[in-house]
């Protein structure tokens, strides 16, 4: 179960609705081992495509450096899908190369009528996807 605070949800949310059309993506970090997030981190959709979402590589070597400097690791890996449902798809689930993270996808497919908003959490390991609870709370 991936348990985030009503202020992360707020953010990814947000992040993602501003980004429509285009793809948001992005990580919320935390103390390592502690499976506890807490910092958000939005990123820029290097592709800015609305099918489709890279971190560029030089932001992420740089934020890598940064997580191992301030002893934390990726709690959630966030992107938004623009047109459909919140589900990993074939290329989410092959660069899915965090096995400890919570894979958050959020649908922002209502924005254009095309479905309904959702935000949903999977763990990806070796390419098996598991949808998890999500459980927000005021504060942990």
């Amino acid at each position: 179960m991936l348990t985030i605070t009503q202020a992360l949800y707020d953010q990814i949310v947000a992040h993602a609705r501003a980004d429509h059309p285009d793809e948001a993506c992005g990580m919320v970090a935390g103390p390592e081992s502690s499976g506890r997030a807490e910092r958000f981190i939005p990123m820029l959709n290097a592709a800015r495509s609305p099918t489709f979402y890279e971190f560029d590589s030089a932001d992420l070597l740089k934020l890598y450096r940064e997580l191992d400097d301030r002893d934390e690791e990726p709690v959630v890996i966030y992107h938004s899908h623009t047109a459909t449902e919140a589900y990993p798809s074939r290329t989410d689930i092959s660069y899915a190369n965090e096995p400890g993270a919570h894979y958050v996808l959020v649908s922002t497919a209502d924005a254009d009528e095309a479905g309904p908003f959702q935000f949903r959490s999977f763990r990806i390991v070796e390419g098996e996807v598991t949808e998890e609870e999500v459980k927000v709370v005021a504060a942990y």
